[in-house]
């Protein structure tokens, strides 16, 4: 039987695909220092009940939070272990970039 990874493997798993697959690498990383990798996980990391609020009309409460394009915004509402791990190793890049900028002081 094969052994489940942890959460900490899954999230190390998903930067290395994020990484190795979409490109973003430290250099890339390093052009988003305006906080958007924290508020990117933090909309992966918030449930998708709490991504909208009902007024008159639907509105999308990541559009405030959430920099890129449209485009970049990938959810997997059906399976919060996989929007949990893109949250994690954006987490994950915003460390490391902030501990790059701290090593250059």
């Amino acid at each position: 039987m094969k052994e489940k990874k942890t959460g900490i493997e899954r999230i190390a798993a998903e930067r290395k695909r994020q990484i190795e697959e979409e490109g973003f690498t430290a250099n890339h990383d390093d052009e988003n220092s305006h906080g958007e990798m924290a508020c990117a996980a933090a909309c992966y990391a918030m449930p998708t009940f709490r991504r909208y609020i009902t007024t008159e009309r639907q509105v999308f409460v990541l559009d405030a939070i959430w920099y890129w394009d449209r485009e970049w915004w990938k959810p997997t509402p059906d399976n919060r272990i996989r929007e949990l791990e893109k949250a994690g190793a954006l987490i994950a890049a915003e460390i490391d970039r902030l501990i790059r900028l701290e090593e250059k002081k």
